[in-house]
């Protein structure tokens, strides 16, 4: 069950028919909410040598392309994009994660995820599929609908749909808003329209009553967030972090993410412990 990517009004083509590289270049100086003039300021060329550009009357070198992608702080798969639309090769590999040229970053991928237990780990890619997890985290997702475990399980559908894990989250109205929030400023930072739909499809999920979910404190926005779990030993209390892996010349690595759970208290410690120790050697 993926989301389906469709065009927006002014902004430039993802699939199918190439895009002029004007077109693309005028989409993100908008999104990015610059002027022709704000955008020639900071790539240090004159307003109308950015218009030529943007009109298709001027070609852009390749490090002119380079240059404007920088200042529009452009993510590295579109920058591609505007390579190829302005007629040279892409810059930036784009490799699967099990790629063997990725087998370091792979491994300290797996290393980060291993070394968290026993608490829960997982990494995704930039649409929020499950890419990697540790031995925790299978624990978190027991009682959800075998149709949201299908590969690949996005774990934001997982997260809060009714047959998923929604039912077991004590503060489910405020983790929802939560990740409401991130997926919001990830689409303004790519405007990715495959998550524009994934979006769009959580918020028509049942809300649940904010009477029944408490608001739990300790949430520091873009650091922490704390989350209460229903389990069969009891509520597990957690706070989550989010770790980017950036990197200036791999579409992959720059597009993965790590989320990892802390125990808010001694009662998740010691569970948490324990069930590690009741699991088979890995």
């Amino acid at each position: 069950m993926s989301a389906s990517p469709h065009h927006h009004p002014g902004r430039p083509a993802q699939r199918g028919i190439p895009q002029p590289f004007g077109d693309h270049l005028r989409h993100w100086r908008q999104h990015r909410r610059l002027s022709q003039l704000d955008l020639a300021t900071e790539a240090e060329i004159s307003t109308r040598h950015l218009s030529f550009v943007e009109t298709g009357r001027s070609v852009p070198s390749r490090e002119m392309v380079l240059r404007l992608s920088e200042r529009l702080d452009i993510p590295l798969r579109e920058r591609n994009a505007l390579l190829v639309a302005a007629g040279y090769a892409p810059m930036y590999r784009e490799r699967p994660l099990d790629d063997p040229a990725l087998d370091a970053a792979r491994q300290a991928v797996e290393l980060l995820l291993k070394s968290h237990e026993p608490y829960p780990a997982l990494a995704i890619d930039r649409h929020w599929n499950l890419v990697a997890a540790n031995r925790m985290v299978p624990q978190l997702m027991a009682g959800a609908d075998a149709s949201l475990l299908q590969g690949p399980v996005n774990v934001l559908r997982l997260s809060l749909h009714p047959l998923g894990i929604a039912g077991n989250i004590v503060n489910l109205v405020q983790w929802r808003s939560h990740l409401f929030e991130r997926l919001r400023q990830q689409i303004a930072a790519t405007s990715d329209p495959v998550l524009v739909d994934l979006l769009e499809e959580l918020k028509a999920y049942p809300a649940p009553e904010s009477t029944a979910s408490p608001h739990l404190k300790g949430e520091h926005a873009g650091v922490v967030m704390p989350f209460k779990f229903r389990t069969p030993t009891g509520v597990l209390s957690f706070i989550s972090t989010t770790t980017i892996f950036g990197t200036p010349v791999d579409v992959t690595l720059q597009e993965l993410a790590m989320e990892t759970f802390f125990p808010a208290d001694d009662f998740t410690r010691q569970a948490l412990q324990a069930m590690q120790a009741s699991m088979a050697p890995a």
